[in-house]
């Protein structure tokens, strides 16, 4: 799979209405980008913490940058849910992932209960 381009490292200042971010990279820049995770993201949306961000092409787009990760203790985390899934499905699928033993079929997004679910199924 290839991953988004990471262009620039920056400073998580605040996380707001869900899907927004406002980072200061070390141009003194600050910008507005989109946040794909709309989830509390707890303990990922501190202020101070570095952040990865990449810009996409598409001129349509409000805000041009993404906000792709995030880091904590020194570990770079993926807060792209889209961008991560694909990633563990497309690692479970070609057997990078062996834990489970053989991966016969794999569910994305499975429903468990009224406020539950699973990000796979195997």
């Amino acid at each position: 799979m290839r991953l988004p381009p990471i262009r620039q490292f920056g400073v998580l200042i605040r996380r707001y209405k869900r899907f927004l971010a406002d980072i200061f990279l070390k141009n003194d820049e600050i910008l507005t980008v989109h946040c794909p995770n709309s989830g509390s993201m707890r303990g990922c949306s501190e202020p101070g913490s570095p952040v990865m961000i990449s810009k996409s092409d598409n001129r349509r787009r409000k805000y041009a940058w993404t906000l792709e990760m995030v880091q904590k203790n020194g570990i770079w985390i993926g807060i792209n849910t889209s961008l991560t899934n694909k990633l563990v499905h497309e690692a479970l699928a070609g057997g990078v992932i062996t834990d489970f033993g053989p991966v016969l079929s794999i569910r994305p997004e499975v429903k468990v209960s009224e406020r539950s679910r699973l990000d796979f199924q195997l």
